[in-house]
């Protein structure tokens, strides 16, 4: 596990280094900070809107009209500025999000057609399936989950953070008549720990199936996509052929995968479901349940009730960061995966073009193709299947014929240049 999750780390790194290393890296960079500082504004508010529960409350409790409304004015300012800095939060990151897509999409393109890789990975010893696909998508993708997760898991650890100490103060000791009665401090916390903590291990449990289960709907997705784009671009040949039939069969197979694999993901999410939203409910009045005690033995009173609620809240959903991003997660992962292989896959290609050909291609000084001593040979076998030795001169007509497979058109390809084994 510890392992996977490194290689996991190390793919995003991998991904991820080349936009904040680029020419954009002081614009992005500083963007992201704003973002940042935003986040941390509205841990902020969340905290003074934390110690209002307590005022206002026991205004209520003590029909202090007066207090009641310097409350509900001071809310009042602390609601407009959290909306105005969730309102440029969520602009800032979808600027930074469409940035940083665009330099990512400029350069994979750019990184595909370039030596005509393209081309060349369909011989590599892993295919890599939907290029288009993975640039369309999955990079965008990329982008939008690495921002959204990276920015709410810093959010939580802040606000955890932020949230101990009140919550700890606020909750006060508890004994336990066990060993003759002990006492523990801070009990509230330890609850949330503990309801966060076995929340969290649940839902691996029962969600771990759903990154294969993403990874595969992608593919399947775009496989159905690419056939429906193929159809279009041969109609006439299809047409010419009565190839109907043929096509609207293959069509069925490709969206019975799709359909397949997207029962499996709507069972174990809705497995995943059951689990998550009865863990968000039970969440909802667990904490007033645990310290209601205190409150009917006098230790405190209505505001200092709601405050510790709203301060085990915010503990609890930020140790649960995990379970709430759960279904993101997957996704993530899946889109990590694909990227990296499609990365990997143009690395490899581009390090074979770029060692030194077997097929040397030179100007020559009479306008004349000249074929001397060439041999080829398939992309994972050693002896050659096709030799040549020929010269054409300007205005010749040549016919070549032999048997489907003996490697006519692989002859075209190496006089094009774009077959290299």
């Amino acid at each position: 596990m510890l392992q996977q999750t490194r290689r996991f780390l190390s793919d995003i790194w991998t991904l991820a280094k080349p936009y904040w290393n680029s020419e954009e890296r002081w614009a992005a960079r500083l963007l992201l900070a704003a973002i940042i500082v935003l986040n941390l504004g509205l841990v902020g508010i969340n905290v003074m809107l934390n110690q209002w529960n307590n005022a206002f409350y026991n205004a209520l409790q003590d029909k202090d009209w007066e207090a009641f409304l310097s409350q509900l004015m001071y809310f009042c300012v602390l609601a407009t500025v959290f909306i105005v800095v969730a309102v440029y939060r969520i602009y800032l990151n979808q600027m930074l999000q469409i940035r940083w897509r665009r330099w990512l999409t400029n350069r994979y393109i750019d990184e595909w057609l370039g030596g005509q890789t393209y081309y060349r990975l369909q011989f590599a010893d892993n295919p890599t399936d939907n290029p288009d696909q993975r640039i369309a998508d999955d990079l965008r993708m990329f982008v939008s989950l690495t921002l959204s997760l990276s920015l709410d898991l810093l959010s939580s650890v802040v606000t955890l953070v932020s949230f101990l100490g009140i919550l700890w103060s606020l909750s006060g000791p508890v004994t336990l008549p066990v060993f003759g009665g002990i006492e523990i401090p801070g009990y509230m916390l330890w609850v949330a720990i503990v309801y966060a903590i076995l929340g969290t291990w649940l839902t691996h449990k029962v969600g771990r199936p759903l990154t294969r289960l993403n990874f595969d709907q992608q593919r399947y997705e775009a496989d159905f996509r690419f056939s429906l784009v193929r159809f279009r671009e041969n109609a006439e040949a299809i047409a010419l052929q009565g190839g109907e039939a043929d096509e609207a069969r293959a069509f069925g197979r490709r969206f019975g995968d799709v359909m397949s694999n997207w029962w499996d993901i709507m069972r174990r999410q809705k497995q995943l479901t059951w689990l998550t939203a009865g863990y968000s409910q039970v969440a909802m009045i667990f904490p007033i349940v645990v310290i209601a005690p205190r409150y009917f033995a006098g230790a405190i009173q209505l505001g200092g009730l709601m405050q510790t609620a709203s301060a085990f809240r915010q503990v609890q959903e930020s140790l649960s960061w995990f379970v709430d991003s759960y279904v993101n997660l997957t996704e993530w992962r899946a889109t990590v995966d694909r990227l990296i292989g499609f990365h990997n896959a143009i690395v490899v290609t581009q390090a074979a073009s770029a060692a030194k050909p077997t097929i040397a291609r030179g100007q020559g000084d009479t306008p004349a193709l000249s074929v001397e001593g060439l041999v080829l040979a398939l992309p994972r076998q050693d002896h050659g299947f096709v030799e040549a030795d020929l010269k054409v001169e300007r205005g010749d007509w040549v016919l070549m014929t032999g048997p489907s497979g003996s490697g006519k058109s692989t002859l075209f390809r190496a006089i094009a240049g774009i077959w290299p084994f």
